[in-house]
């Protein structure tokens, strides 16, 4: 296991499994509002109950971190893991709470998502993002290779942008 990344205001530490509900809450926060100006109603009303949910998985990987303020309160989470057992991995349903946008919270989870990853071998991370997500996945090294359709565990295609990042 990695050390926590203490910043100004908030520390990221490994997901464990009693995070999942803490999770949900910041999904079910930070979504609905952030994607509304890229998504029309109707995409957003059938694709988010699929999307706000945090998967267990992730809580136990060992690669999914939560960002913690100093009141305890989830701020962001998000993290990587790895496509088999190659040297690519993907990067895995990052989120920033909508109140604390822009304070360095979801560049210090792919900064230290990119550490990890890079100590355990990868050499490329993935992403599929969100159209509202692209911005910030460019400011943090990441190159657009496409539009695609995502279809969630709802049976709902959602569009979102492939990208790829070199570590």
């Amino acid at each position: 296991m990695h050390q926590d990344d203490t910043r100004a205001g908030f520390r990221i530490r490994t997901a464990t499994p009693g995070d999942l509900g803490a999770v949900d809450r910041l999904l079910r926060r930070s979504y609905p509002k952030l994607l509304k100006a890229d998504y029309p109603p109707s995409t957003l009303v059938l694709a988010l109950p699929g999307m706000i949910k945090a998967r267990p998985s992730l809580m136990a990987c060992g690669t999914y971190y939560v960002a913690e303020g100093d009141n305890g309160q989830l701020l962001g989470a998000g993290g990587w893991t790895r496509k088999g057992r190659e040297t690519r991995g993907d990067i895995r349903h990052v989120v920033t709470d909508p109140l604390a946008l822009r304070q360095g919270i979801g560049r210090a989870l792919m900064q230290h998502s990119f550490a990890v990853a890079r100590a355990n071998g990868l050499v490329t991370l993935e992403c599929w993002a969100t159209r509202t997500a692209v911005p910030f996945y460019k400011a943090v090294g990441f190159e657009v290779l496409g539009p695609m359709e995502v279809t969630l565990g709802t049976g709902v295609v959602f569009p979102a942008v492939r990208m790829e990042r070199a570590l």
